[in-house]
């Protein structure tokens, strides 16, 4: 049953794309789901790609399809754990994936220094570019992945859930069972890690974090 929710889930992401707008809440899909498991494939129609996308940027595209199917059958499995007030199931599918990255640590260290691998210009004038598309610029690949791979583990998945994952701060409080204020202090100090680093000169200036979000368009890519 559940392998058949997921398999549905791919067909369905394949040949309609991605969906747009929704008659029912993640919430609503969720609650139906206990009673009509099927039901749950919508959430991978929804966010399995969005999940993928950051899983491949963490770990790599083999170890990201593994983090992919864990997370979707770990969710299903606790599916009952939901919190119904949240409408979006985002934060939560996210957690789960970043507590199964945590056990690819040798693969995230490859992604990370492969993380900037294609070069991507950014023109001097792109002041509304992604915080995202900031950590993918061109420059100091080496030298980013080394900053990211020393962070603690736990300031790493904030910033990476606010930069990749675009999520907000109560967003990032939920995906990490933790309260905004500690997701604030969490993503100050990567800040700070990557402003130093930036002082030194171990990476380029255009790759500092700013004190808010860049773009609201990283908030649902």
């Amino acid at each position: 049953m559940i392998f058949a929710f997921v398999l549905k889930g791919k067909n369905e992401l394949n040949s309609g794309g991605d969906a747009i707008n929704y008659v029912n809440s993640d919430s609503e899909v969720i609650r139906r789901s206990l009673e009509t498991p099927a039901e749950f494939g919508e959430l991978f129609v929804r966010h399995a790609t969005v999940l993928h996308r950051y899983a491949i940027r963490r770990v790599g595209g083999t170890a990201a399809d593994d983090v992919l199917s864990d997370t979707f059958l770990v969710a299903f499995e606790r599916r009952d754990k939901f919190d119904p007030l949240w409408t979006d199931a985002r934060p939560w599918l996210f957690g789960i994936a970043t507590n199964l990255i945590r056990k690819h640590h040798h693969d995230e260290t490859r992604a990370l220094k492969a993380l900037l691998a294609t070069p991507r210009e950014i023109g001097p004038t792109d002041e509304d570019v992604t915080i995202g598309r900031r950590l993918d610029a061109e420059r100091s690949v080496a030298a980013l992945s080394k900053v990211l791979r020393r962070m603690p583990a736990r300031d790493r998945d904030t910033l990476l859930l606010f930069a990749w994952a675009g999520l907000s701060y109560e967003e990032i409080a939920q995906a990490t069972n933790t309260i905004v204020g500690t997701v604030r202090s969490r993503l100050n100090r990567a800040k700070r890690t990557l402003r130093e680093a930036t002082t030194t000169g171990a990476i380029a200036p255009e790759l500092e974090v700013p004190d808010g979000r860049v773009s609201s368009v990283a908030q649902r890519t």
